[in-house]
């Protein structure tokens, strides 16, 4: 039971690192003081995200990952090129930061579909709240980036 609840958090911990970083990435690309300070938070969100996690790990006694996945450095690198194409225009930038919260949602709904202990089950919901809240932000930014382009 334990090997397969610190699978299932270890691949939470690789969707987190992947938006630990892919937030970062998106500060990165774009111009706009408000949205670089947004993305940042949220960048510090999941890496305080991925340190719980991986302490639940330790506590269960298996080893925490330290990676993001290959799919999440994938995803990074067609953001940096999809920035530098468009010049860093934030609606894109914004879209793919979208695109990269979906893969987020449906990680966390994958964890949240296994057989967990309450205690490990209630820590997911609680970053599921998270993400969700997220996704709806950069959603309703790119929504505007849009509408103002």
């Amino acid at each position: 039971m334990n090997n397969q609840v610190i699978s299932t958090l270890n691949d939470i911990i690789e969707t987190c690192k992947d938006g630990e970083e892919g937030f970062r990435t998106c500060a990165d690309n774009v111009q706009n003081t408000e949205l670089q300070r947004m993305f940042r938070e949220r960048s510090q969100r999941c890496t305080e995200s991925v340190k719980e996690l991986q302490s639940e790990v330790r506590r269960l006694g298996g080893d925490p990952d330290t990676h993001g996945s290959v799919s999440g450095a994938l995803h990074r690198g067609w953001l940096n090129v999809k920035s530098a194409i468009t010049g860093k225009d934030e609606a894109a930038v914004l879209a793919e930061c979208e695109r990269g919260e979906d893969v987020a949602v449906q990680h966390y709904q994958d964890a949240l579909r296994e057989d967990l202990p309450s205690d490990v089950r209630n820590l997911i919901e609680r970053q599921y709240q998270g993400v969700m809240a997220n996704h709806e932000l950069v959603r309703g930014l790119r929504d505007r980036a849009r509408a103002q382009a």
